[in-house]
């Protein structure tokens, strides 16, 4: 355990952090998982829909600041690309 003072503020400021940003990640590769699984059931009607909840949660969890813009953007154009082939 920390012994000064601003390392104690850091920790319990890293696990405050962590409390919020935890939830919105699982949210997010829940809903990736997801989109995932209608793929690989080749479901491209539920398989769309449930893409834009994706990047949704994608989108928001890059505004917070939790993942990077060109992981999501990545992530995004992954699933995208997935779901457009299912669907040609």
């Amino acid at each position: 355990m920390a012994n000064i003072k601003s390392a104690i503020k850091r920790v319990r400021l890293n696990q405050d952090r962590h409390a919020l940003n935890a939830p919105v990640k699982s949210e997010m590769r829940t809903n990736i998982k997801r989109v995932e699984s209608l793929i690989s059931e080749n479901n491209a009607a539920e398989a769309k829909v449930a893409l834009t909840q994706a990047i949704k949660k994608i989108d928001k969890a890059i505004q917070k600041g939790i993942i990077h813009q060109n992981s999501g953007d990545r992530q995004k154009s992954r699933l995208t690309k997935q779901v457009n082939q299912l669907s040609a």
